[in-house]
């Protein structure tokens, strides 16, 4: 596919079909550092590593009996974890390509799951409105923490330095201070569909079903800023900040990827922008070193890779 106007340039496609994954792909993460590799996970119930600059699928998990919704990678890239309508968090070797433990516990789906920084506790957020804190070195079977302040599914999860965030159906964006034991509510006033700090964690983007992006202040609530003009009404999307974090990038459920100036909170050109998926954008996520490269997960089955024509 030719490289198209729009925010990042198209580079290529990183897989027409993704292969054998087949329906929706509702999640696509980067591996650490300067890592060249991606996991997808969706509807088929598989999660599958790739080589987005071959092009070629390095490898399936498989042991999903429900579709997967998350993944987090470890620091090292050696583990990953996935979870979904199993209930259960899955805990993998990158390698092995084999699960090192399965997590229960949850009363229903698990919509989100983070590592913490060395990947010794995972966090994950379940439509039961409860986030639970998970021990990995332990062999315990409950979690080590259990918050339950959210009042309906919770869909977003940020781990940070001692602070969690999480982001709800109900509205509402909850940072806990795990260190000073204190909790702060931002009413967003509607169903929040992602959370993604900013590298210095002053401010955060939450993705709302009113087909609003805010950025907001880390550390009072306040809005700093909103961004329109996308469509998402129905659907879990994922916005993310583009290069050096002076853009906002969103994918919209009409398939179209859009930008903005982080600044003014104006639609960068071309506006409205070419339409690149076919169905719905669940998921965008730029790369954690490259400049200009992110990605773009479908409902149609697909997986793109950006790149800033500055970018190599």
């Amino acid at each position: 596919m030719a490289p198209s106007r729009g925010p990042n340039a198209l580079a290529r496609t990183l897989h027409t079909t993704l292969g054998n994954q087949k329906g929706s792909v509702h999640v696509a993460r980067y591996a650490k550092g300067s890592a060249k590799y991606v996991l997808t996970g969706g509807q088929d119930r598989t999660v599958r590593l790739w080589n987005p600059s071959l092009e070629t699928e390095i490898k399936a998990y498989a042991a999903h009996g429900y579709e997967v919704l998350s993944i987090s990678v470890s620091h090292d890239n050696s583990k990953f974890v996935s979870s979904g309508g199993d209930r259960q968090v899955f805990l993998w070797d990158v390698v092995a390509g084999t699960t090192i433990r399965r997590i229960p516990g949850h009363m229903g789906k698990i919509n989100a799951v983070e590592f913490n920084d060395d990947a010794s506790v995972v966090a994950s957020g379940s439509y039961d409105s409860t986030v639970r804190l998970w021990d990995l070195r332990s062999q315990n079977r409950q979690p080590i923490q259990t918050l339950e302040e959210a009042r309906d599914a919770v869909q977003a999860l940020h781990v940070g330095q001692g602070i969690i965030i999480s982001g709800s159906v109900d509205g509402h964006v909850r940072t806990y201070d795990l260190r000073m034991g204190q909790l702060r509510i931002d009413f967003i006033g509607h169903p929040v569909t992602s959370v993604v700090p900013s590298q210095d964690n002053q401010t955060y983007l939450v993705t709302t079903l009113d087909s609003h992006i805010r950025l907001m202040d880390a550390s009072t609530g306040k809005m700093l800023n909103e961004f329109t003009g996308h469509s998402i009404t129905s659907y879990r999307c994922r916005a993310c900040f583009g290069h050096a974090e002076a853009t906002i990038v969103a994918g919209d459920e009409n398939g179209m990827v859009w930008a903005w100036d982080l600044v003014d909170a104006k639609p960068l050109s071309p506006n409205p922008p070419p339409k690149v998926h076919n169905k719905v954008i669940t998921w965008t996520e730029h790369h954690p070193v490259e400049d200009g490269e992110m990605i773009t997960a479908s409902a149609d089955g697909t997986v793109k890779v950006w790149r800033h024509p500055t970018a190599t």
